[in-house]
């Protein structure tokens, strides 16, 4: 037959062993599906039962189990300190938002995608700020011939470095000039800075058909407008022209707080759930936004908190929100508040010096979610695997010393022996990146999952943990099985 292939049911589904020949057979399970997970069906589809291949394993599953349709995914990869997820749409189109500071990225994407033995071409890349912790793991991937990008989307801060200063003023306010807006200006900036160099690279390499800014002006992403049932709306960063047109952005009081509260912000709305990426905002830069959406010229000293947060509200709110910054202590109640999600995610890594996620933000964040339980969850803490992962200077050592075993064998069965050791230890780091640390979010943009793999299930059909968020007459609930 030729391959054809379905998607796993809601909430999950299971793999098993065989097709139960009456009602006292019980089939064991052999593998815990996730909703949307990939199935290729081995045979026909007639019957109750249908013989599959999914997730490395062989088996039955029930008809009912099977979906024809693929659903929204978004995979907050446990890229350690900083920030990164992967978009995969209904269309089965690849979107990568920012990629953390080392290789995490690149060796989960590497998992995915087969090791990228053949080309493979994501639809975008969106760098939402030049923060090392969320551009720079790019490069393994700009670095990859196989790997090639449509466009690349950044904020238009480029070529900054540590002197850099506002450059132009109206009134008080003071304002950040230089922004890169195209391909065409990207090439003629003279930067020397790792950020601009990585950018250059991968549009001459021909890795990237594109590079721009993406801002609040675009309103939505390419593609993905108002008219579709998945569109993503783009809140930030918010260009202020000067008299003559040129492109200027609001100086937040330090490079680093003006680079970060200019982060590209994203509001993906499928059907009718929605989800918010904010990149690093901070205290400045909520007011400002705050202030911008609804036309309250101070909401720092707004006399009606109320009504700030009902308009804002009507911009911002959302029912999953990735946390801003790794769970920092700098940002504000009233976003928060204006946010109202159910569910949060904070990416964030234990080899950090910030102490992130803050214990008073983690507070904050459920004090000010919409609901009873309100879900807070964690890269960070959703990896749990073994030491020699969890420290990763143990594996790193290991790792040199299979190097060297390599260099140092005499004769093909001993160089082989070594290269089989070197694999083995690095498809260990990929399985702890790829499956422990990661959140998965999958919706159909009526019901949502969210979840995280269970390091040491008891069964087979139980892997996943998984927090079900299902639509009502009074919107999308979450409701704890305590409840």
């Amino acid at each position: 037959m030729a391959e054809s292939y379905r998607f796993a049911g809601f909430p999950s589904a299971v793999v098993y062993d065989h097709v139960p020949v009456d009602k006292k057979d019980k089939p064991k399970p052999v593998q815990h599906l996730l909703w949307g997970d990939w199935i290729k069906l081995t045979g026909p589809e007639g019957g109750d039962w249908v013989k599959v291949h999914a997730r490395n394993a062989d088996g039955y599953m029930h008809k009912e189990s099977i979906l024809k349709d693929r659903i929204l995914e978004i995979i907050f990869v446990d890229i350690g300190q900083g920030d990164g997820c992967l978009i995969v749409t209904p269309k089965d189109k690849q979107i990568i938002v920012d990629a953390g500071q080392t290789d995490n990225m690149f060796r989960f994407l590497n998992w995915r995608f087969g090791q990228f033995k053949k080309e493979f071409t994501f639809e975008s890349a969106i760098i939402s700020h030049p923060d090392a912790d969320h551009y720079a793991g790019f490069k393994q991937l700009f670095d990859q011939p196989n790997v090639k990008f449509q466009t690349i989307y950044h904020n238009g801060i480029v070529g900054v470095g540590d002197d850099t200063r506002p450059d132009s003023k109206t009134g008080n306010v003071k304002y950040l000039s230089g922004i890169v807006a195209d391909k065409v200006s990207l090439a003629s900036l003279d930067s020397d800075t790792g950020y601009a160099k990585m950018l250059k690279n991968a549009l001459a390499s021909g890795q990237a058909s594109d590079i721009r800014m993406l801002s609040a002006d675009s309103q939505y992403l390419p593609g993905y407008g108002p008219d579709k049932s998945l569109s993503i709306k783009i809140l930030g960063p918010i260009p202020e022209p000067d008299s003559a047109g040129n492109l200027r952005l609001r100086w937040f009081g330090n490079l680093g707080k003006t680079k970060n509260g200019h982060s590209i912000i994203l509001r993906l709305k499928y059907n009718n759930v929605s989800v918010l990426l904010g990149g690093d905002l901070n205290t400045p830069a909520e007011y400002f936004l705050l202030g911008h959406y609804t036309g309250i010229s101070d909401p720092e000293n707004s006399n009606n908190e109320a009504r700030l947060i009902e308009l804002a509200r009507s911009t911002f709110e959302s029912d999953v929100a990735k946390s801003c910054h790794h769970g920092s202590r700098d940002f504000t109640d009233v976003f928060l508040r204006a946010v109202n999600p159910i569910a949060t995610v904070i990416s964030s890594g234990d080899n950090e010096p910030y102490s992130h996620p803050r214990s008073d933000t983690l507070g904050a964040v459920g004090r000010h979610s919409r609901c009873n339980r309100p879900l807070i969850f964690s890269t960070e803490l959703a990896r749990s695997a073994k030491e020699n992962i969890k420290n990763p200077q143990v594996i790193r050592g290991k790792l040199v010393e299979a190097q060297e075993k390599i260099d140092k064998a005499k004769g093909e069965e001993a160089k082989q022996k070594a290269k089989d050791e070197f694999k083995k230890l690095v498809s260990s780091i990929e399985r702890s990146i790829a499956v422990y640390g990661a959140i998965n979010l999958r919706t159909d943009g009526t019901n949502v999952i969210i979840a995280q793999k269970i390091e040491a299930p008891r069964r087979k059909d139980n892997e996943w943990d998984i927090y079900v968020l299902k639509t009502d007459n009074d919107g999308l609930q979450f409701v704890s099985k305590s409840e």
